[in-house]
């Protein structure tokens, strides 16, 4: 049976709301008048947020991470080191691998991983820029740091065979994080000893 709401804004809200992932009708429901018990000044700048977030926010020329300016704060730092490149899925890894304080080098986010089963193939990822940036001369390690699942393996293969024809040590972070698992679920000790403790991506197959 369909829920009846009493105002059509109301309705319009709660369908709004429950599109977003995670979020059922019953918990829009509360979040919507959640909103209506504050004071309008509230939800305006809740609203204004969320735009600017949308309209606002740029990715990085150089690794894609979400960033306000041409060059988020990370790439932009000298003191990083930028020779030391760390790949991830998405913004989500960085921000895990950062709260470590393990890394020091810089990023480079792929926006999502090989999976033919939801029609993600390499030409939907950043895979292309990585290799210009392999090919740059200045980077002398890349990281991969994709979840230990079967397309995160799938994509490491790929990068890595991509990468091969260029003077760069290719590594994985150690198999601290459990296979199967999601990077950013993992605890910070065990992702910042995976990451320090990554070992030459050669030895981790059979070519």
């Amino acid at each position: 049976m369909s829920e009846r709401y009493p105002s059509a804004l109301l309705e319009n809200a709660v369908n709004e709301l429950s599109s977003l992932p995670g979020v059922g009708r019953k918990t829009a429901l509360r979040l919507a008048l959640y909103m209506l018990r504050r004071d309008v000044g509230y939800t305006e700048n809740f609203a204004a947020a969320l735009v600017a977030l949308r309209r606002d926010v740029k990715y990085c020329k150089l690794c894609h991470n979400i960033c306000d300016d041409e060059l988020c704060s990370i790439c932009a730092n000298p003191q990083r080191d930028h020779s030391i490149v760390c790949v991830v899925e998405n913004i989500k890894e960085v921000m895990a691998i950062e709260n470590t304080g393990q890394f020091h080098g810089v990023y480079h986010v792929l926006g999502g991983i090989i999976s033919p089963m939801d029609g993600t193939g390499p030409g939907d990822l950043e895979i292309d820029s990585l290799v210009e940036r392999a090919a740059g001369g200045e980077v002398k390690e890349i990281i991969l740091a994709l979840s230990t699942t079967m397309e995160g393996d799938t994509t490491n293969f790929f990068i890595y065979r991509k990468l091969s024809a260029y003077e760069v040590k290719i590594s994985i972070i150690a198999r601290g994080v459990s296979i199967g698992d999601e990077i950013e679920y993992a605890d910070e000790i065990t992702l910042g000893r995976s990451i320090v403790n990554r070992t030459n991506f050669k030895d981790s197959i059979k070519i």
